[in-house]
């Protein structure tokens, strides 16, 4: 069945959505059909401040509305460790554990050859001039257990292992094979308090 043509045109919009099928677009287009004009003025507001205002902190590479990020401003964070994660959305699933403690650095992708992403493609390269630029102490890798995020801290401890920094990678308790933004706060905290060195 196809709707009037600016309801079929949304219900097609959303299934390029991950995880939104044709039955649950559907079902939010005739939400959205239905509810306040306000609140749809204000969807579509914020959907257009998300391109609009959102930015890549240019320090650590978070997504911020600011730069650089409120992260790396705050001086009440341990100034001399980095903990390097893949995505922004795991900085925040480790920061849930341990509020306020580190600063980050997203690399945004792990080296996977496979799909043809190497070293250059994710920010390590970045990573080692921050190390150098900053004078970092200690880098705490903490990007998934599994094969690519593991290539990817070896290759990280190789490049980094002749400056005169502590690399660690976090400990157990995250499964192998796991995704770390699908892991609770307290496994994710243990991990980083047992963390071990590379």
């Amino acid at each position: 069945m196809y709707y009037p043509e600016p309801i079929e045109r949304l219900i097609e919009n959303m299934t390029r959505l991950p995880g939104i099928g044709r039955k649950t677009a559907t079902r939010l287009a005739f939400f959205l059909l239905n509810a306040k004009e306000s609140y749809v003025s204000e969807l579509s507001h914020s959907l257009l401040d998300i391109k609009d205002k959102i930015k890549l902190c240019s320090v650590c590479f978070n997504i911020t509305d600011v730069d650089p990020c409120r992260i790396c401003t705050d001086e009440k964070r341990d100034q001399s460790t980095v903990c390097v994660v893949e995505e922004s959305s795991h900085m925040m699933v480790l920061e849930s554990a341990s509020p306020g403690v580190y600063r980050y650095h997203i690399l945004h992708g792990v080296i996977n050859p496979i799909e043809g992403i190497g070293p250059d493609e994710v920010r390590i390269k970045e990573l080692k001039e921050r190390i150098e630029r900053e004078g970092i102490r200690e880098v705490i890798i903490a990007t998934n257990p599994n094969i690519e995020g593991n290539t990817t801290a070896h290759y990280i401890g190789e490049l980094l292992k002749h400056l005169d920094v502590k690399i660690s990678r976090i400990a157990s308790g995250v499964p192998v094979g796991g995704d770390i933004v699908y892991i609770d706060p307290l496994t994710i905290k243990s991990s980083i308090e047992n963390r071990k060195d590379i």
